[in-house]
C-alpha cells in the first residue's frame, strides 16, 4: 500500500511533511464506508492565507492538524455509489465539503452544508473546526459526495496546459470573485480591494473580469502592491497617508462604488510601524464605500483567536463602527464562498483565455517537501501564490 505524505501543523510557526497513511473510502467518525466518495491523486494543491492563520497559532488548531483545502487531482479510486465521476477524470475540488442533499446545499449555500460537520454548519479539508476531514496538501486525498462536489475538466490535455490557472478554482479565484460580486462590482464600477495577498489579487482580477472601470488595491507591503500594478490595478500604500485621500487622488473623490475586505481578522493599522488592529479594514471599507454600497467580506474572521490583541478579539468581538455602515445603508456579505456557485463559469473563462489568474497572483510551483519553506516565505509577505506539486506532474513553463 502506498504511503501519503501530507503537510502537518506541528505548533506555531512550524509545519512538517509526514506520512499520514493512504486514504480509505471510509468515514471513521461514522464507522462506515464512504461509497459516495473517491480517492484523488493530487496534481496540485495550494498554500492559502487561511492555512497561514493556523500556522501562526492564531486559531485553536491542534498540533498534528493536517493542512490543505485547495485541491486539484486525478480520480484513481471510485466508491460504489459514484455514478458520473470516473477513474482518470481530472477534477477541481471545492474547498467547501457539501452533501448536496440538505436545505443549505439545495439553496446553493454549499459553504454552510448541514451534514458534513457535527460541530457547526460548513466543512473544509484540513482545517480547524471544519469537520475533521483530512487535508489535501498531500499526495492523495479522499473526497466525499464526489458526484456533487467535483468539477471535471472537459479536456485533460488542455487542463494540464492551464493547470496553474485551474488550480485556483478550488478556492481563491471563486472567493475573490464572490467578494467582487457581493460588493456589486459591474461595468464601470470604481472598486477598492483591501489586501494584496492572493485572495485580494484574485478579487482585483475578478473585478476587472466583471468590467470595473477602476480597481484600487491597498496594502502595506510594496512587493504585493507591485504585483497588483503588474496587471493594471491602481494601488494605495497604506503606510503613506489616509486611505480616503489616496483614493481621491485616483478617482477624484474619497469614495468608491464597491469595497471588498480581503484581509480579515489579522488586519493591521495604517502608517509606518502600525500594530495589529483587527477592525481596521472593516471600518476602512465603510468609510470609503459610497452611501448605498454593498461590501464583500471574503476575508476570514474567527470565533476563537488565542493570539488576539485583547479578550474581545480572542472571541471575534471587534470594535466595528456599525453605526457608520447603518447610516450609509451599507449591505454586508460574509462567510465562506460557495465555490460551486462560480467555479464552472470561471473554469470556462480560464479555458477560453478571458483571464490569466495564475499571472495575477504570481503562481509559484514548489515541491511538496518544500512546503515548510513556502509557509515561511509566505508569512514574510512574499508576493506569490505557492502551488505544491506532490507528484511532479505540473509541466514547466515554456
Amino acid at each position: 500500500m502506498a504511503g501519503n505524505r501530507c503537510v502537518v501543523y506541528m505548533g506555531p510557526g512550524k509545519v512538517e511533511v509526514h506520512d499520514i497513511g493512504y486514504p480509505e473510502l471510509a468515514l471513521p467518525e461514522q464507522n462506515r464506508k464512504c461509497e459516495h466518495g473517491v480517492i484523488l491523486r493530487v496534481v496540485s494543491t495550494n498554500i492559502c492565507g487561511s492555512d497561514q492563520h493556523m500556522v501562526r497559532g492564531r486559531t485553536t488548531a491542534p498540533h498534528g492538524q493536517t493542512l490543505g483545502h485547495e485541491i486539484t487531482g486525478e480520480v484513481i479510486e471510485v466508491g460504489r455509489d459514484v455514478e458520473f465521476i470516473k477513474k482518470g477524470d481530472l477534477c477541481s475540488v471545492p474547498f467547501n465539503i457539501a452533501c448536496g442533499r440538505c436545505r443549505m446545499c439545495k439553496e446553493g449555500k454549499t459553504g454552510i452544508c448541514l451534514n458534513v460537520n457535527p460541530a457547526r454548519p460548513g466543512a473544509a479539508y484540513g482545517y480547524v473546526d471544519m469537520g475533521g476531514w483530512k487535508g489535501g496538501q498531500a499526495e492523495y486525498v479522499m473526497v466525499p459526495y464526489a458526484d456533487f462536489n467535483l468539477l471535471k475538466f472537459p479536456d485533460r490535455a488542455q487542463a494540464m496546459e492551464k493547470i496553474r490557472d485551474l488550480t485556483m478554482l478550488s478556492d481563491i479565484f471563486p472567493t475573490g470573485y464572490h467578494g467582487a460580486v457581493t460588493a456589486g462590482v459591474t461595468t464601470g464600477s470604481t472598486v477598492y480591494v483591501a489586501g494584496a495577498g492572493p485572495v485580494g489579487l484574485a478579487c482585483a482580477a475578478s473585478a476587472q473580469l466583471l468590467g470595473a472601470g477602476v480597481v484600487i488595491v491597498g496594502d502595506l507591503i510594496p512587493e504585493r502592491l507591485a504585483q497588483a500594478k503588474s496587471f493594471g490595478c491602481e494601488v494605495v500604500d497604506l503606510r503613506q497617508g489616509p486611505l480616503a485621500d489616496q483614493i481621491a487622488q485616483i478617482v477624484g473623490e474619497p469614495l468608491v462604488d464597491a469595497a471588498v475586505d480581503c484581509v480579515g481578522f489579522e488586519a493591521r493599522g495604517h502608517g509606518a510601524g502600525a500594530g495589529e488592529a483587527p477592525a481596521t479594514v472593516l471600518n476602512d471599507v465603510m468609510t470609503v464605500a459610497r452611501a448605498g454600497a454593498s461590501i464583500g467580506i471574503p476575508g476570514l474572521y474567527v470565533t476563537g483567536d488565542p493570539g488576539g490583541i485583547d479578550d474581545n478579539a480572542k472571541i471575534g468581538q471587534l470594535g466595528i463602527r456599525i453605526g457608520l455602515g447603518w447610516a450609509k445603508s451599507h449591505s454586508f456579505t460574509t462567510g465562506q464562498c460557495p465555490v460551486m456557485r462560480y467555479h464552472r463559469q470561471l473554469m470556462t473563462a480560464i479555458l477560453n483565455d478571458k483571464v490569466q489568474i495564475a499571472k495575477a497572483v504570481n503562481a509559484t510551483v514548489i515541491a511538496l517537501t518544500d512546503a515548510p519553506q513556502g509557509y515561511k516565505d509566505f508569512d514574510k509577505g512574499a508576493a506569490r501564490k505557492y502551488v505544491l506539486d506532490p507528484h511532479g506532474l505540473i509541466p514547466a513553463l515554456n
